[in-house]
């Protein structure tokens, strides 16, 4: 039989912190950081660090510039995860003939659904805006000289069967043509992954998602997960 928790009740609010990054690069800390800019992060500091790389604080909006919420770290990864991640890759036979088969199963169930493993999300609250900044990385993965193949984007409707939301996104510049759909209604997913930044098991890649939720209805993609 199970026995539910008991805790003492909280004497003030609490909000998620930080999040900590990596870009696999020493070199390429500026190019990570303007990806970062370009994804609507406001960079609060920007500090060299002995070994020559960079650390970047950034903030989720510029509300939370003073505060300790809100924010995201970002900085090379550190030397000793490098040399893990190398002798995994050794030890895997990654991109070679003797590739160990788990490693292609795991890139095709994240090539199917990028909420399989780890990702960071971030919510916005104008789907103008999310839009906006994912016709930006379309653009820049077209053309930017650094980040032109480097960025891959997936986008994720709501769940059909809401008619304003439905006619809302089949007139949407990046939702209109998408045919995934989120786990749930009234609410949008886009999703960027890119080899600048580094995270899970291989370290290869790392998976960022941006979400709009619909103003005014109590079931939402963020509130009940729900299957086609």
């Amino acid at each position: 039989m199970a026995t539910a928790l008991k805790s003492e009740a909280a004497t003030g609010a609490r909000s998620m912190g930080h999040m900590a990054l990596h870009y696999k690069k020493p070199e390429e800390g500026p190019l990570a950081a303007r990806l970062l800019g370009m994804l609507g992060y406001v960079l609060t500091q920007d500090l060299t660090l002995p070994d020559g790389t960079h650390f970047y604080r950034f903030v989720v909006d510029a509300k939370h510039q003073p505060r300790g919420d809100g924010v995201v770290f970002l900085s090379c990864v550190p030397e000793a995860q490098r040399e893990l991640m190398a002798a995994i890759h050794g030890a895997l036979n990654v991109g070679t003939a003797q590739e160990h088969p788990a490693v292609a199963a795991m890139r095709e169930k994240m090539d199917q659904d990028p909420e399989y493993g780890f990702h960071y999300g971030t919510l916005l609250e104008s789907l103008e805006d999310l839009e906006n900044v994912f016709m930006g990385l379309e653009e820049a993965n077209r053309s930017d000289p650094e980040l032109k193949g480097r960025l891959k984007l997936v986008y994720n409707r709501a769940l059909p069967g809401t008619p304003a939301v439905d006619a809302r996104l089949d007139a949407s510049p990046i939702y209109k043509n998408a045919t995934r759909h989120a786990y749930g209604k009234n609410g949008v997913q886009a999703f960027l992954e890119t080899d600048i930044l580094s995270s899970g098991m291989l370290g290869e890649t790392m998976i960022l998602e941006f979400d709009y939720v619909f103003p005014g209805y109590t079931n939402h993609i963020l509130s009940v997960v729900e299957w086609e």
